[in-house]
Order: structure tokens, then C-alpha cells, then sequence
């Protein structure tokens, strides 16, 4: 059985390596669109998020129900991420979209930090 600091310090990580891998694709798709259709740059960031994704699964399965509100705010929150970001960087229609998109995504991203270490679905706003 896999130990839970693993999981979380691999959650963590693959966390801060999908950020930076979306904030790279989105500079790149406004100055340098070419360089997204390198092999690495269409397989890569799936693989982190899948990473990402099933390590979310784990640890909030090990949690357990007691902590469910949070962590089902986290999982909806990174599945939005996913889908926004997305639009962002290749399905969005046009310029507007994909900037509003990028964004959206960012903001989702800071909310997911922020439900984790409040450990409440509110983020940052439990505290107010």
C-alpha cells in the first residue's frame, strides 16, 4: 500500500509541474505557437494531469468521508481546470476566449490551493 505522504507530496508536485506546464503552453500559444506541436508538449501535461487527477482520488479516498465537502470541492475544481484550460490553450474559437479561458483557469488553480490549505470548499473565504 502506497504511504500517504508519497501520495501527497507526488499530489503536490504533479500540482506545481501542471501549473507550470499550462502557464509555459500559454505563453507559447500567444509568442511562439509553433513550439506546441512539439511530441512532448501534446503528451506531457496529460500525463501530470492524470498523475494529478488519480493521486486526488487516492488521497481523498484514504481521508475518507469525514473531510468530503473539501475534497469534492478540490476534484469538481480541478476537473474544471482541466476542461477551462483546455479552452484555453486549444479549443477556444478565438483570441478573447482563450485569454478569458487562460485566466479562468488560473483562478481555478488559486482556488484549488486555497480549499486545500483551509481544508473548507469556501478557499480563502472561510476566513472572512
Amino acid at each position: 500500500m502506497p504511504d500517504y505522504l508519497a501520495i501527497k507530496h507526488l499530489h503536490v508536485g504533479a500540482a506545481g509541474v501542471s501549473l507550470a506546464l499550462f502557464v509555459l503552453r500559454g505563453a507559447w500559444r500567444w509568442r511562439s505557437p509553433e513550439r506546441l506541436a512539439a511530441r512532448w508538449v501534446r503528451v506531457v501535461p496529460h500525463v501530470v494531469d492524470t498523475v494529478l487527477l488519480a493521486s486526488a482520488l487516492w488521497l481523498a479516498w484514504q481521508i475518507g468521508r469525514g473531510a468530503a465537502p473539501w475534497i469534492a470541492a478540490k476534484v469538481v475544481a480541478l476537473l474544471v481546470y482541466i476542461v477551462v484550460g483546455s479552452i484555453a490553450l486549444k479549443r477556444g474559437r478565438t483570441p478573447g476566449i482563450r485569454a478569458a479561458a487562460f485566466f479562468g483557469a488560473l483562478a481555478t488553480f488559486g482556488y484549488i490551493v486555497s480549499v486545500a490549505m483551509t481544508k473548507s470548499p469556501w478557499g480563502a473565504l472561510a476566513s472572512l
